[in-house]
């Protein structure tokens, strides 16, 4: 059986993702597609508008095979962190042959030069990251400088640093570096991306950004919402989307998290502040003072974000605080290399039938039952199942239906099957 990879959000899914997945397996002449999706927060530091039950849901009826989750630790992370774990759970799995990702260039021997400097990390480089960084420029800033000096001083090609200047681009680059680093036999291929651009706000018919779809789940009620974005997302995924809505699961927003927020930093010691993961000295202060003068979400993340702290870095740290990832944990979980395991979303019949080869090959746990992993002898696997439930135990505060905010869902969820088959 030929495999391919793709890693995802889908958040929500719509018809971009559905043409990515459809030329993944295309292009690839894959027999099964296998994704590894977030779970209930996203690379943007932020939570899902629905849970990843939902969007996994969402996935398996429009193509893909098998779902599996990216723990929060790594979904939640810097784009360095989000691929390196994605692509180290593909390549753990030893079934996958190819990887396939979207990128605003399509040109994979473009990416894969910078992705190979990028990885090396010549000393001259990174001087000149260094040095950026102490000018006061946030880190995307800094590396797109020093890329661009190294370029220019060494093969004179500066202009491959536009590049970096694209989202898709840059996770494309980070999935590569992942890859070299790894000495993963998968095989890398990138498709156009095609449509709005990843961070447009605007609807734009079929080939809307998610980033515009949830922009319009925010500011109109359901029946409104429903109706512009039919065109964006394929009946079956739109159908999923508006039974979590319905139920009172969706959509969830970082606003609806605000007061919370405020709480937990107006009431957080300074030294607690500073151990969490991507602070550095003196951020904690500005976290305190902004707590204290903010009355919203989105006047504490405009409070706390300047030039060199980027929203996307603030939204990563408050969503830390909330599900209780410190630094000692991230450092933990950095030191054992990716996920300590493979945990099943979902799968059709194709899937299941890979995951018997899966568990012949890898040397992770593969879970289906996380309740039969609360305790586990391997490395990482019970504090990673800890942190994803704590992390969920906090995201359905955000459903409008108090019936399911209760705890302790991560562990009592069944596996998504649409074929209706049963778990053993």
């Amino acid at each position: 059986m030929k495999v391919v990879g793709i890693v995802a959000e889908y958040n929500p899914f719509h018809y971009g993702h559905l043409y990515h997945l459809q030329s993944s397996r295309s292009l690839t002449e894959a027999d099964c597609v296998v994704v590894v999706m977030s779970g209930n927060y996203t690379q943007r530091g932020e939570p899902a508008v629905v849970s990843k039950w939902a969007r996994a849901e969402m996935a398996l009826l429009s193509g893909a095979d098998l779902v599996i989750e990216l723990p929060v630790a790594y979904a939640m992370g810097s784009a360095e962190y989000f691929a390196y774990g994605a692509v180290r759970l593909l390549d753990s799995l030893g079934v996958v042959d190819a990887m396939c990702f979207g990128s605003e260039s399509g040109d994979i021997e473009d990416l894969q030069a910078i992705a190979s400097i990028l990885a090396d990390e010549p000393e001259e480089y990174k001087d000149l990251l260094k040095n950026h960084l102490s000018d006061g420029h946030s880190f995307p800033s800094a590396r797109q400088k020093a890329l661009s000096g190294y370029l220019r001083g060494r093969h004179g090609k500066a202009d491959l640093t536009r590049l970096l200047k694209s989202s898709n681009n840059i996770l494309g680059i980070e999935y590569l570096k992942a890859l070299l680093r790894l000495d993963s036999k998968i095989k890398p291929v990138t498709i156009s991306r095609i449509g709005s651009d990843y961070n447009s706000t605007e609807l734009s018919g079929k080939f809307s950004s998610a980033t515009s779809i949830r922009n319009i789940l925010s500011v109109n009620q359901w029946r409104c919402a429903k109706k512009l974005i039919e065109a964006s997302m394929p009946t079956k995924a739109l159908s999923v989307l508006e039974r979590e809505i319905e139920l009172g699961r969706g959509p969830v927003f970082p606003s609806d998290f605000g007061a919370s927020l405020i709480s937990l930093i107006r009431r957080t010691p300074v030294d607690e502040l500073r151990s969490l993961p991507y602070m550095e000295a003196g951020l904690e202060n500005r976290l305190k003072l902004a707590a204290e003068k903010s009355g919203t979400y989105e006047e504490l993340v405009s409070n706390i974000a300047t030039r060199r702290y980027t929203g996307t870095r603030i939204q990563r740290i408050l969503f830390s605080l909330l599900i209780g990832l410190d630094s000692r944990k991230f450092a933990y979980f950095n030191s054992l290399k990716g996920p300590s395991y493979i945990r099943i979303l979902g799968f059709t019949q194709t899937g299941r039938q890979l995951l018997s080869s899966i568990r012949g090959k890898t040397g992770l746990p593969v879970i289906t039952k996380t309740a039969d992993f609360k305790t586990s002898d391997t490395p990482g696997v019970s504090e990673m199942l800890a942190l994803e439930n704590a992390a969920t135990n906090q995201y359905v505060l955000g459903y409008e239906n108090p019936y399911y905010r209760t705890s302790g869902s991560d562990f009592t969820q069944n596996v998504i099957n649409v074929d209706g088959s049963t778990i053993k």
